[in-house]
């Protein structure tokens, strides 16, 4: 038996940890990151470059859920999101309720 994550998105909390320039959304399981988007503020947008996904989570719920967690950010602090990764940027751009925060 091997003690792979399954994909449970209710059951993992997604975390924000911001320092006022540099960001990273994140999803721990057993003290272990198994997924992260992160971001740096410059002026009134966040700039996302990276988003990475445990490798047996991937095709799962969890880099959509820190997508949502960002915009929804994004939001409150009234910021646009610029987004360099590939990821975030395709999710951005198929989604017409996030056109708000590009």
């Amino acid at each position: 038996m091997t003690d792979a994550p399954s994909d449970t998105p209710s059951d993992d909390p997604i975390r924000h940890d911001d320092d006022g320039r540099n960001g990273v959304f994140f999803i721990e399981r057993d003290g272990r990151r198994v997924a992260e988007l992160t971001y740096a503020r410059e002026g009134e947008a966040a700039i996302v470059d990276h988003t990475w996904v445990d490798p047996q989570l991937r095709g799962g719920k969890a880099a959509r859920r820190l997508v949502e967690a960002v915009v929804q950010w994004a939001r409150a602090e009234h910021l646009r999101i610029v987004p360099t990764c590939s990821y975030v940027r395709v999710v951005l751009a198929r989604t017409a309720e996030y056109a708000d925060v590009r």
